[in-house]
C-alpha cells in the first residue's frame, strides 16, 4: 500500500490509510475542524492518486478503525460475503469506479456486489467520482423493499408524510396527514417526530394515525420517531406501529452515544417481526447523514464522509425496510455551506447504494448556515436525477417541530412531474380509486383538499 505522490514534482507523503481517505475528501467544515483536511488543492489530488492505486483489499483490510475495538468495523467486514469479496479484493479503487461507470456494467450486476464492499471501500469510491459521476453510478442501482407496501420500484417515487406537531397534539397532526395524502405523500411511510419521547405520547400519535389510516384505507405504514426502547416498549403494549425506527452512525462510540447498539437493534427487529402491523419483511428505518460522529465528539479522528460509508455497512445488517440521510441537518460545524451539502447528499445517496440499502434523501437546512432554499432545491433535484427512492413531505417545507427547511408536499408533486415517476403501486391505486390522481400519476383537481377526509 503505497503512501506517498509525485505530483509536479513535489513528494506528498500520507500518515496512513485514514490520512489519504481525510485529504482526499472534498472540502467539508467537519474535516477542517478536526484539522484532517488537506491543506492545498494540489495535496487532495495527491490524495486522491494514492487512493486510486490502492485496492478493495487494502481498504477493507486496513480499516479506519481497527476490528477488534469497534462494533461497526465488525459490521462491515462479517456482512461480507465472502467470495464477492475475493472477486473484487485486487481491483483498485481506480478500476472500481471505471466497473461502476462502464455503461456496460448494468445496475444489477452492480447490486449483486453489493455484499463485496466495505464502508471504507465504497467512501474511497465516492472521494473519485466527480458529481454527475455520483448521479449516473446512483441511477444504476435499484432497490425494492416491503413493510406493509412496497417501496422502491424503478418508476415510482415515494415520500414520507412529516406533518409533526410542536406540541404532539393528535388532531394537528392528522389535519396534517390529511393534506399531505391529499398531495400523494405519504406512500413511503406517515412518520411523526414526537415532542415528548414517551411510551404513552408514541402510542397515542400511533393509534391517531392508525385510526385515519384505516378509516380510509390508505395502504402505507406508521413510525413514530421516539428512541428505539420507547417505541419497542410502545410495540410490547399493542401500539399499531408497522416499523421501529432509529438514527445511527459510524462509530461505535457515536451508537453508543444514541443509546444503541447492534444487539439492541437486533432485538428490535425481532421484536417487530412479533409485534409490528405490518408483514415486513423490512421493518426498520434508518436515519443518518455525515458529521453525526463529530457533532458528538465520537468521530476517532476519521472524516465523515468515510464514517457515513461505514454507517450504511452496519445498516445491511438489518435489512432496512428504509435509510433516510439527513446530511445538512446537523449545521455548519458540519456541512458549511451549499456546495457541501450538495456533495455531501450525492455521496451518501450513491454509497449508500452500493452497498444494497433502499436510500431516501432528506435534504435540508437549519436556520443558521450558509444554506439556501436554492442550494437545497438543487441538491434534491439532482438526487432525483441521480434515482433517489423517497424523500420528505413537510407541511409548506418548514417543520415548525424540529425547526428546519425541508421538501414541502407541493415540492413532492413538481418532483413527481418533473421526473416522470409515480407513487407506490398500491398507494397510486389507492389515490386514484380516491379521485385524486390519474393512472398518467397526474394530480386531479381534487388534490391538495384535505377536508375530503372530513
Amino acid at each position: 500500500m503505497k503512501l506517498k505522490t509525485l505530483l509536479h514534482g513535489k513528494t506528498y507523503e500520507f500518515r496512513n490509510l485514514a490520512d489519504v481517505l481525510a485529504k482526499a475528501n472534498e472540502p467539508k467544515s467537519a474535516d477542517r475542524l478536526q484539522n484532517i483536511a488537506a491543506r492545498s488543492a494540489s495535496e487532495r489530488v495527491a490524495a486522491k492518486i494514492a487512493l486510486a492505486a490502492m485496492t478493495v483489499g487494502d481498504l477493507t483490510e486496513n480499516p479506519v478503525l481497527p476490528y477488534e475495538d469497534d462494533e461497526v468495523t465488525r459490521a462491515n467486514i462479517d456482512s461480507l460475503n465472502q467470495p464477492l469479496y475475493k472477486a473484487m479484493k485486487n481491483k483498485t479503487i481506480g478500476e472500481l469506479r471505471e466497473w461502476i461507470l462502464d455503461h456496460k456494467t448494468t445496475g444489477r450486476e452492480i447490486e449483486r456486489f453489493a455484499r463485496a464492499f466495505t464502508g471504507e471501500v465504497a467512501a474511497a469510491a465516492a472521494k473519485i467520482m466527480s458529481t454527475m459521476d455520483l448521479v449516473y453510478a446512483a441511477r444504476k442501482i435499484s432497490r425494492v423493499t416491503r413493510c406493509n407496501t412496497e417501496i422502491g420500484q424503478p418508476g415510482t417515487l415515494s415520500f414520507r408524510c412529516q406533518a409533526n406537531s410542536a406540541t404532539d397534539d393528535v388532531d394537528d397532526i392528522v389535519t396534517g396527514v390529511m393534506e399531505g395524502v391529499s398531495y400523494g405523500c405519504g406512500d413511503a411511510c406517515i412518520g411523526i417526530n414526537p415532542v415528548n419521547d414517551s411510551v404513552e405520547s408514541t402510542r397515542r400519535i400511533a393509534e391517531g394515525i392508525f385510526g385515519f389510516i384505516s378509516k380510509h384505507e390508505i395502504p402505507t405504514q406508521i413510525t413514530v420517531l421516539s428512541h428505539i426502547t420507547t417505541q419497542m416498549k410502545a410495540l410490547e403494549e399493542g401500539a399499531p406501529l408497522s416499523m421501529v425506527f432509529q438514527s445511527i452512525a459510524g462509530t461505535e462510540a457515536a451508537n453508543s452515544n444514541f443509546g444503541v447498539d447492534k444487539k439492541l437493534i437486533e432485538a428490535a427487529y425481532a421484536l417487530a417481526r412479533r409485534k409490528a402491523f405490518a408483514a415486513g419483511p423490512n421493518l426498520l428505518y434508518f436515519e443518518t447523514g455525515q458529521g453525526s460522529e463529530v457533532s458528538i465528539g465520537a468521530d476517532r479522528g476519521a472524516d465523515e464522509l468515510t464514517l457515513e460509508g461505514r454507517t450504511y455497512g452496519f445498516a445491511r445488517c438489518f435489512e432496512p425496510f428504509l435509510v433516510n440521510n439527513v446530511s445538512g441537518f446537523i449545521g455548519p460545524e458540519t456541512l458549511y455551506d451549499g456546495k457541501e451539502m450538495i456533495r455531501a447528499n450525492l455521496e451518501d445517496h450513491f454509497m449508500g447504494k452500493l452497498l444494497g440499502l433502499p436510500m431516501g434523501l432528506d435534504p435540508c437546512y437549519t436556520n443558521h448556515t450558509q444554506i439556501t432554499q436554492d442550494d437545497q432545491e438543487m441538491a434534491t433535484m439532482l438526487t432525483a436525477l441521480a434515482g433517489a427512492n423517497y424523500y420528505m413531505g413537510v407541511p409548506m417545507g418548514d417543520d415548525v417541530m424540529l425547526n428546519y427547511q425541508n421538501t414541502s408536499f407541493h415540492d413532492n408533486a413538481a418532483l413527481r412531474e418533473l421526473t416522470g415517476r409515480k407513487p407506490a403501486r398500491e398507494f397510486h391505486l389507492w389515490m386514484m380509486k380516491r379521485g385524486l390522481m390519474d393512472e398518467n400519476g397526474v394530480l386531479t383537481e381534487a388534490a391538495g383538499d384535505g377536508s375530503i377526509f372530513l
